[in-house]
């Protein structure tokens, strides 16, 4: 773990507490330390409630494992580990413990669309055939714009389609889930939350930037900003940390979730993660730096349908405000085995970013609020 959250410069581990109970704490909020030097600091009272609010949604909930980061800016408040990230052999979950992030890995995304705008090399009204040539042509035009808008008619999941467990070899591949398919609606004019308009965009990302999906995230996200631990899901690889996924029976009891393949859908919902990783991605896009300012506003501005109604999304993210007046940017993420909810406030600097390893559990914007309310 470091608490420098700024594109990769001084990247320094810290050394970590011992696991105290069920909990494995990376950093609490330190004071009148040396720079860069871990140190043992009186209990902070905001940690204290924040944990206890933590412990009783677990709790109520049957989560066995959760991981929590609070960062302002580039500095890591607290980072800390719940429970278990493998009941099987009481592995407890660290803040090194990847979770699943379903579909926080939608503005993850959105930060290559953003490089490929700056670049000139995507035009996000262009036709997607532009990018993926064996995209089929529909009864109307479909755009970049409007897919990452959930403007773009492109279906969800039927039935148990999130439950997949065929492994597809390229983004395009996983396209022929639902690529003949009709449009359900005319593009621009009803938002509808789609995963497959996102499989989408990792098509345009790659014909855009003629760079297979993946190595284009590595190299252009991942890398410049410090998101080491950020990875796909693949489930033929030894992924170190990576948590095991649970499900909770009609009767309460926890169990092991379905083996599922998450390759058809890598920006829609199949990167694994970290909550400190999270911090380090929300932190590059506080500021201009990682992307020029005009590109953060059009990914955080919301679009609207063709009559002005705004649908509160933007290009991967959600806008709002809380109940200061403050502009909060966010996204949850919902998969089979896992929650995640990621907030940021544009004005405090405030973030946070919950994970659990659990398909159930309550990762939510209010929650996330709560956290915040006690670090201002």
């Amino acid at each position: 773990m470091n608490t420098d959250l700024r594109p990769r410069s001084g990247i320094r581990p810290l050394s970590r507490k011992r696991p105290r109970s069920r909990r494995w704490v990376g950093l609490s909020v330190v004071s009148a330390c040396l720079v860069g030097v871990a140190c043992e600091t009186p209990e902070d009272q905001r940690v204290v409630a924040a944990r206890a609010l933590l412990d009783s949604v677990m709790e109520a909930n049957s989560i066995p494992g959760l991981s929590v980061a609070v960062g302002r800016g580039s500095q890591v408040i607290w980072s800390e580990g719940f429970g278990y990230s493998d009941l099987t052999h009481d592995v407890m979950v660290t803040p090194s413990t990847k979770f699943r992030v379903g579909s926080v890995s939608k503005p993850i995304t959105a930060a290559a669309i953003g490089v490929l705008l700056e670049a000139g090399a995507l035009d996000l009204d262009a036709p997607v055939q532009t990018y993926v040539p064996s995209f089929p042509e529909k009864q109307w035009p479909v755009t970049t714009r409007l897919l990452a808008g959930h403007l773009g008619g492109i279906r969800h999941y039927q039935g148990d389609e999130n439950f997949s467990s065929v492994r597809y070899p390229t983004v395009l591949s996983g396209l022929t889930i639902f690529q003949d398919d009709p449009l359900i609606n005319e593009p621009g004019t009803e938002y509808s939350y789609s995963s497959y308009a996102w499989n989408l965009i990792s098509a345009v990302i790659a014909g855009a930037s003629g760079e297979a999906f993946l190595s284009y995230m590595d190299r252009v996200v991942f890398d410049p900003l410090g998101m080491d631990e950020t990875v796909a899901g693949h489930t033929d690889s030894i992924i170190p940390n990576r948590t095991r996924f649970y499900v909770v029976s009609p009767a309460g009891k926890v169990l092991n979730a379905p083996y599922v393949d998450n390759s058809y859908k890598w920006a829609g919902g199949g990167f694994l993660s970290t909550p400190e990783d999270l911090l380090r991605f929300a932190n590059g896009h506080l500021e201009p730096g990682f992307l020029q300012a005009e590109t953060l506003e059009v990914l955080f501005t919301s679009q609207t349908t063709r009559d002005g109604t705004e649908t509160g999304y933007g290009v991967g993210w959600s806008s709002g405000a809380n109940a200061h007046g403050e502009r909060i940017v966010s996204h949850g993420g919902g998969s089979v085995g896992g929650r995640t909810m990621l907030t940021m406030n544009r004005d405090t600097g405030i973030i946070v970013a919950i994970v659990a390893n659990l398909s159930s559990a309550p990762m939510t914007r209010e929650l996330a609020g709560r956290i915040e309310e006690l670090f201002r």
